[in-house]
């Protein structure tokens, strides 16, 4: 049974979102400077790289990232690919013809084929959800969404109707996904992000399983 860890490596000097506190993972101690143990300091912002965006992000009363249930994050999930383009509608979704019973669904898009999430400096043209296409999943009553990208809304409308719609209808949303070397298909998700009380999101480890 094979394993892909699709989550991004913390390194220094990541690219994120702009505007967010850059990555900085600094050595503090060194066994090769003499001492007994190697410790090192982490600076971040807590949606760097592969995260979980919990509905607190978004809403003033929404859940924190302590308190997603486990049973969203892990469980069943279908990968799928959607058409290269900038962003992916409720038709591009509905196309994708998802059995009744998926709850779990991650988007493999084009910002995967031109390694977007690897470039050395963010990049703004990553495709992403339009609203309609948010509204669908949201009804469609989905437990997770991720995507390729660093966030699942356009850049221009950052924090606008896809992230509300999502994360208003209780979606755990999962971006920052390093999709570009696994196959569309069944698998089984292990998605683990950082237990931080009262947190609006966090780094997750995501792991996919082959069914």
């Amino acid at each position: 049974m094979g394993y892909h860890d699709i989550s991004l490596p913390l390194r220094d000097g990541l690219a994120g979102w702009p505007g967010d506190p850059p990555v900085i993972i600094a050595r503090e101690a060194s066994v090769e400077s003499g001492d007994p143990f190697a410790v090192s300091r982490l600076v971040m912002g807590s949606h760097t790289g592969t995260h979980v965006d919990a509905p607190a992000h978004a809403l003033a009363d929404g859940r924190t990232v302590d308190g997603l249930p486990l049973e969203a994050l892990c469980g069943p999930a279908l990968l799928r690919e959607v058409p290269e383009r900038p962003l992916v509608t409720a038709a591009d979704l509905e196309a994708l013809g998802l059995p009744p019973d998926c709850r779990r669904l991650l988007l493999k898009t084009r910002n995967s084929a031109e390694g977007l999430l690897h470039a050395p400096a963010f990049r703004r043209d990553y495709t992403a959800l339009d609203a309609g296409a948010a509204r669908w999943i949201a009804e469609r009553g989905l437990a997770l969404v991720g995507i390729d990208a660093l966030s699942i809304e356009p850049y221009a409308e950052e924090m606008g109707p896809v992230h509300r719609a999502l994360l208003a209808a209780d979606v755990v949303v999962l971006e920052g996904l390093d999709l570009a070397g696994v196959a569309p298909g069944a698998y089984e998700l292990l998605c683990l992000p950082l237990r931080i009380a009262g947190g609006d999101g966090a780094p997750a480890r995501a792991v996919l399983r082959e069914a």
